[in-house]
């Protein structure tokens, strides 16, 4: 059990801080294409956090009740980065075309 809340802590707190991280870093750089991506990178440190918090779930280190407080706040962060992601607008590909990925 130990080797299991040692591994999975030491994972969920990195990938849920980097959340956050990535927004601040994407907003610092000045550039709508460098938030957009560091936005992106924010929604899969987002997703990774779910599947740690999955497996701390299934490994019983975490309870119903804490899960589901946790997956309140993940379903209100994830509309609101997808929300944030499509406000920064359309930017070039590089190749002269216009995304809005």
């Amino acid at each position: 059990m130990f080797f299991a809340k040692d591994t999975i802590g030491k994972q969920i707190v990195p990938s849920a801080d980097s959340i956050g991280a990535n927004i601040a870093e994407g907003l610092g750089r000045g550039s709508s294409q460098d938030n957009r991506r560091f936005i992106k990178i924010a929604r899969g440190s987002l997703n990774e956090t779910q599947h740690w918090l999955r497996l701390a779930h299934t490994h019983n280190l975490l309870t119903t009740e804490q899960i589901n407080a946790i997956k309140t706040i993940i379903n209100e962060v994830a509309p609101k980065l997808n929300s944030y992601l499509n406000s920064i607008g359309n930017v070039s590909d590089g190749q002269g075309q216009m995304t809005n990925d």
